[in-house]
């Protein structure tokens, strides 16, 4: 094993301490969590959103997602990797498919969706944001240094990752940074589904539920190509967290 391999395997293990322990986050089958989000992206798509406050719930492990409400007071969403689908409350299919991915080729970060596509995203964001880092130690996950950054005037140390195409996640190659906590504080990637625009997610307000320290705000600012946020900038996506609870079938 390389030095910058053990420094590696020593950095995700600090990492995943601090944020509760695999080995716990392992006992659960849920987070549950109140959601209230907005931002530049749903506009760009003629998907504006409200500040309605939104159950989500994500599967550990598992890729699932549930968002209540979701576009009417009485639908939900569900989504899996091999399902994305709206659904009354009662069950009743308002629109599902088996596989949205596809539908996003040739889009611009300004092309519109519709609600299964606006779904698609909201499921497979949701769930990758709220599983890491622990998605980090999947095993058809790969992962190499990067070099540290400033970031608000601290040091924060990175793990680089490539996702298998069998994952749905914003894009194959992410990066991950962490502060001297080893907490997650910025993450970087590419939303392929939307022209592949880059962006940089940074996590703030950090409380402990169940034992596992989480974001409650994450900002995500589309970059310049020099890697920046511009000045003035508003967040692509505002997501603003409440009511996180771990939870078991």
């Amino acid at each position: 094993m390389s030095v910058t391999t053990t420094r590696l395997s020593a950095v995700l293990a600090d990492v995943l301490d601090a944020h509760g322990g695999l080995a716990r986050w392992k006992t659960y089958d849920y987070l549950d969590a109140m959601l209230v989000s907005d931002g530049l992206l749903y506009d760009l798509k003629g998907q504006r959103t409200d500040r309605t406050p939104r159950h989500v719930r994500v599967s550990l492990g598992r890729v699932a997602t549930s968002i209540e409400p979701f576009g009417a007071v009485d639908q939900r969403l569900n989504f899996t990797a091999g399902r994305t689908a709206i659904e009354k409350l009662d069950g009743t299919v308002v629109a599902e498919a088996a596989d949205v991915r596809p539908s996003f080729a040739g889009h611009e970060i300004e092309s519109p969706w519709n609600a299964l596509q606006r779904a698609y995203f909201s499921g497979y964001a949701l769930w990758g944001y709220l599983n890491s880092p622990f998605l980090l130690t999947l095993p058809e996950v790969g992962l190499h240094a990067v070099a540290p950054i400033e970031h608000d005037g601290d040091i924060l140390v990175g793990i680089g990752a490539e996702f298998p195409a069998t994952l749905p996640v914003h894009s194959r190659r992410q990066r991950f940074y962490f502060d001297n906590a080893r907490l997650l504080r910025r993450h970087d990637y590419h939303v392929d589904i939307a022209g592949a625009f880059p962006a940089s997610q940074y996590l703030t307000d950090y409380t402990v539920a169940d034992g596992f320290p989480v974001a409650l705000t994450r900002r995500a600012y589309r970059l310049t190509d020099s890697g920046e946020v511009p000045n003035g900038e508003s967040p692509m996506v505002s997501m603003r967290f409440a009511e996180v609870a771990f939870q078991n079938r």
